[in-house]
């Protein structure tokens, strides 16, 4: 592992990316302990501060893990995708947040990524995620359920949806498309939409997945897609109107 002292680059995000690059390359394997602080530092020729500093980085990543006591040090962590929907999240978030992405950008994405779990949805869904379905359908019609309430329960129904497709790998790519368009798609059209008109979408999506019709799940999909940016449209045009 070695990094450039002549990059501009602050030499902890160096050190944090070369042993980011020895995990991924396998060079550091789950479980390994890491050379203490002074080793690194003697190894990186920087001091102990700035290989703290870098392991700190790769622990906020969920890298590696700490350990007190004799047997102590830092390790080689072992991820999971659930472990790293939140870091997937943040990431989405703030991408679509700084980066200037239309609605109907993000819109297109998120929803040709969940229809193509539709299939496998439709195929390999539980009957836990069913329920779970119903059960957001059945709190989203509640009178008084709150704006917030009703967007995180319209997150929770779509992440059972993509869930339901049993692949942990769609899941985690589909962690940032879910939860964090979702809910920045809802901010913008809340104040426009029907609930009833989307309790009805999702009512069609549990039916269709309840059947095993990944056609039906992709037709309500697309219908639930067009509605959503019809929506987005309608909003942009009611703020251009003068007050």
């Amino acid at each position: 592992m070695k990094i450039d002292p002549k990059n501009p680059a602050d030499l902890s995000a160096q050190i944090a990316q070369a042993i980011r690059d020895a995990i991924v390359s396998g060079a550091l394997i789950v479980d390994e302990r890491l050379p203490s602080e002074a080793e690194l530092a003697d190894q990186f020729q920087v001091s102990r501060p700035t290989v703290r500093e870098a392991l700190k980085r790769l622990a906020a990543q969920a890298l590696i893990r700490t350990q007190r006591g004799a047997t102590g040090g830092a390790f080689v962590n072992r991820l999971s995708f659930e472990d790293a929907y939140s870091q997937q999240i943040t990431t989405s978030t703030l991408l679509l947040s700084m980066n200037a992405v239309s609605f109907d950008t993000a819109c297109e994405a998120r929803y040709a990524l969940e229809r193509a779990c539709a299939p496998m949805s439709a195929e390999r869904r539980s009957p836990d995620q069913l329920a779970t379905m119903r059960a957001e359908i059945f709190r989203q019609a509640q009178p008084g359920l709150t704006d917030e309430a009703f967007c995180a329960s319209d997150v929770a129904f779509h992440r059972a949806l993509v869930d339901g497709a049993g692949n942990p790998v769609l899941s985690y790519q589909l962690a940032g498309a879910v939860e964090a368009m979702q809910p920045l798609m809802n901010m913008i059209t809340f104040t426009a939409r029907s609930r009833e008109a989307i309790i009805e979408l999702h009512g069609n999506i549990a039916d269709a997945l309840d059947a095993r019709d990944a056609d039906g799940v992709e037709a309500a999909l697309i219908e639930l897609e067009a509605y959503t940016r019809q929506l987005a449209r309608d909003v942009a045009e009611q703020r251009r109107k003068p007050a």
